[in-house]
């Protein structure tokens, strides 16, 4: 669209999943003012805002990962995971389940997340010199756990039945009064395809890779990823990882941290499910900004979901709905838009749509180094921030240097 004389055209749709409170509005303001004007999109719409997802028992969420898997290509914004206030608040039947654990059970994904860097927005950790990638095993753990809340005292066991009728019964405790209980379980496929997509990441992106957990106490959860991970390591990539000059390590989780915090960075960290979750929005906010990382799911058979890695943004909601515009970080939003339609670009040979999410991507990046930022990043920026503006009035900005850029 060099010339302007009409929009890009798309061959093939992405799977579009909307989501919750200011990254929702926000959602529509990038598609109007970012995309609309220089693209036909083509999209596969879901809602997987609370409240519809309650509606429908969340067969939207299950309707728009079958979608991905179709496509190949989703990207998503950010949603709420109900607790008993927001129950309360939007008048919910149930506590609905986190709509990215389905998603990511059902594409049995790994989650790839990445800081955006920009020279004069400075990590908090002084020694981070390069990004820190964060591979997030997508299936299992918390996220997809049985939960009991018991009255009183009792015997709690762990009990597998197997196929073949014979039963595996632990003891988890004799409780002496009421309590909690949760169940977690993992598959040995998933954490390969995990170990896989970690070890496929780190080649491609000349990076080593370091795994954590906690197998000195979880000897047998903990300690099977560990094994896989090396088993893996050893049979398949090995030889490939000694030629490209880079390593694997593998280390205990709070380890992992302490290295973390003095390394430069330039390094892939794989995690478990929630360890992933929250060492990702550390790297973010220590990077600079939660709306500053990139987030892509994998899936084995190679299915792409690109979203924001951050919350809906509550605080900031309750604001726009007393009417105030506020200055809330578009980045990640529109860079989850830039993914996924530069991997549909590669997807289908269309080098105007990958050079587009180029362009706008440059645009984000060269206004904020140039001083042009929301309020989150001025607070952070060296040489301090020339230009502090609204959600709308930064957005509106991308869209002028997106268009130049593409006219020149």
């Amino acid at each position: 669209m060099s010339d302007f004389m009409g929009k890009i055209q798309m061959q093939n749709a992405v799977a579009e999943l909307d989501g919750d409170e200011m990254t929702r509005v926000l959602w529509a303001v990038i598609k109007e003012k970012l995309l609309e004007p220089f693209v036909e999109l083509k999209t596969e719409y879901f809602d997987l805002g609370l409240k519809k997802r309650d509606d429908t028992e969340d067969r939207v969420t299950y309707e728009a990962a079958d979608a991905i898997k179709r496509l190949k290509v989703g990207v998503k914004c950010a949603t709420i995971t109900s607790n008993a206030a927001r129950m309360e608040e939007y008048g919910l039947k149930r506590l609905t389940p986190s709509p990215n654990g389905i998603i990511r059970a059902e594409l049995d994904g790994t989650v790839f997340r990445k800081p955006v860097l920009v020279p004069n927005i400075r990590p908090t950790v002084s020694c981070w010199k390069k990004p820190l990638v964060l591979g997030r095993h997508a299936y299992g753990d918390v996220y997809k756990n049985c939960e009991i809340r018991t009255g009183g005292p009792g015997k709690a066991e762990l009990v597998f039945t197997g196929a073949d009728g014979k039963e595996i019964r632990k003891t988890i405790a004799d409780m002496r009064g009421p309590g909690v209980l949760q169940g977690i379980h993992n598959l040995d496929a998933s954490i390969e395809s995990f170990a896989r997509a970690c070890f496929l990441y780190g080649l491609s992106e000349n990076l080593d890779v370091w795994f954590a957990t906690k197998d000195t106490i979880s000897k047998t959860y903990d300690g099977r990823f560990k094994e896989i991970f090396q088993d893996v390591f050893d049979r398949e990539y090995k030889d490939a990882f000694t030629k490209a000059g880079r390593s694997y390590f593998y280390t205990l989780i709070d380890d992992a941290v302490a290295r973390v915090m003095k390394s430069e960075g330039g390094i892939l960290w794989a995690c478990k499910n929630y360890d992933g979750d929250v060492m990702s929005d550390m790297v973010a906010s220590a990077s600079g900004s939660l709306a500053m990382m990139t987030s892509v799911l994998v899936s084995p058979d190679g299915c792409f979901e690109y979203e924001a890695a951050h919350g809906t943004v509550q605080r900031h909601y309750y604001k726009y709905r007393n009417g105030e515009k506020t200055s809330t970080n578009p980045v990640a939003l529109i860079f989850a838009w830039t993914g996924a339609l530069a991997k549909r670009a590669e997807l289908d040979g269309t080098p105007d749509l990958a050079h587009f999410s180029a362009c706008l991507e440059k645009a984000v990046l060269s206004l904020i180094a140039e001083g042009v930022m929301t309020g989150d990043l001025a607070r952070l920026a060296d040489p301090p921030a020339a230009e502090v503006l609204d959600s709308w009035a930064f957005i509106e900005r991308i869209a002028e240097k997106t268009g130049e850029l593409l006219a020149g």
